[in-house]
């Protein structure tokens, strides 16, 4: 071999290694799209967020005919974003009219399916009997059968019997009215996706955990939002436990204080959630779904850059 041919060789030699390596640096098995939460999506909207790298939408427009929201899917794919969720948000299946709860959920349900929406975010109760306990003084124990709540923290739980029984309460009755409505979910073909923690309800990994897979059921799983968690309990924490049942994600940050107990939201990237962990721990998972920002602070173009980075397994606050 002469040296030409040698040099030549080499070359296409380090190239095949760098093509290997290139191939072999994607960390993540796994997909992630990008979608913000709007109301019923316009043209004009539509183009914005597509021009700003999004993918999705979650609609909060939940109470519309089946025909308006086939008219709004159109809109929305036309641009080439797609309704992937709609935000029912809170109900009350505790409360004094669950029937009339219970149809309110058939109708998004029914919306959903209008918008080509395979999801419906469902907090399906609330609770606001205090005391309650402070985040981090949580320390619950439950029966697994019926997720009856036994204690909230460690010692004695006299102060907190009227936050134990209404939540075991909650949880009854919020059970029996997701049961009902799982023929409506197949029916449609929407998935109902439960959201916690900020009704004071399931506050903790193993207990939502148990409470989600009660239903054993394909049609219920989890909505996971990252920031509401950390006050609790770090996200990475629940992921494994809830698996597959995480249906979607929601993104935002939670800051903590320096001692750890309490905090505030804040913008994506400059709060305590470790970002390249929690990609990790959906990578694990094999979560190949939606991140929909419900944070604030940013233009499109920057929350854009900074999902970007998350689905990188980068922190999107540029910290090592």
């Amino acid at each position: 071999m002469n040296r030409r041919d040698f040099l030549a060789s080499s070359a296409l030699a380090g190239i095949g290694i760098l093509a290997g390596r290139t191939a072999g640096a994607a960390p993540f098995k796994t997909s992630l799209r990008k979608a913000m939460i709007r109301g019923v999506p316009t043209e004009e909207a539509c183009i914005q967020l597509k021009d700003a790298g999004f993918q999705g939408i979650e609609c909060n427009a939940w109470n519309v005919a089946p025909d308006a929201a086939k008219k709004a899917r159109d809109v929305a794919e036309k641009a080439g974003i797609r309704i992937h969720s709609v935000l029912r948000g809170w109900t009350n299946f505790n409360g004094k009219n669950p029937a009339g709860d219970i149809a309110s959920v058939e109708t998004a349900l029914n919306a959903c399916q209008g918008y080509g929406a395979d999801a419906l975010l469902l907090v399906p109760c609330r609770i606001g009997v205090k005391p309650t306990p402070q985040p981090w003084e949580f320390d619950i124990t439950f029966d697994e059968k019926t997720a009856h709540v036994k204690t909230v923290v460690k010692g004695d739980n006299a102060q907190y019997a009227a936050y134990i029984e209404a939540q075991n309460h909650a949880t009854d009755t919020s059970r029996s009215a997701v049961q009902k409505l799982i023929p409506v979910a197949e029916k449609t073909g929407v998935k109902i996706a439960l959201e916690n923690v900020w009704n004071n309800l399931w506050v903790k990994p193993e207990l939502f955990a148990n409470f989600v897979k009660s239903f054993d059921s394909p049609w219920v799983g989890a909505y996971f939002d990252i920031g509401n968690h950390v006050k609790y309990e770090a996200p990475q924490n629940w992921i494994p436990l809830l698996g597959d049942r995480i249906f979607k994600v929601h993104i935002k940050d939670f800051k903590l204080n320096a001692d750890g107990k309490g905090g505030k939201f804040c913008r994506v990237g400059e709060g305590s959630v470790d970002w390249p962990v929690v990609r990790k721990a959906l990578d694990a998972i094999a979560y190949n779904g939606w991140l929909t920002n419900e944070s604030g602070g940013f233009s499109l173009e920057e929350l854009s850059k900074r999902f970007d980075l998350i689905i990188e397994g980068k922190d999107p606050g540029g910290r090592s």
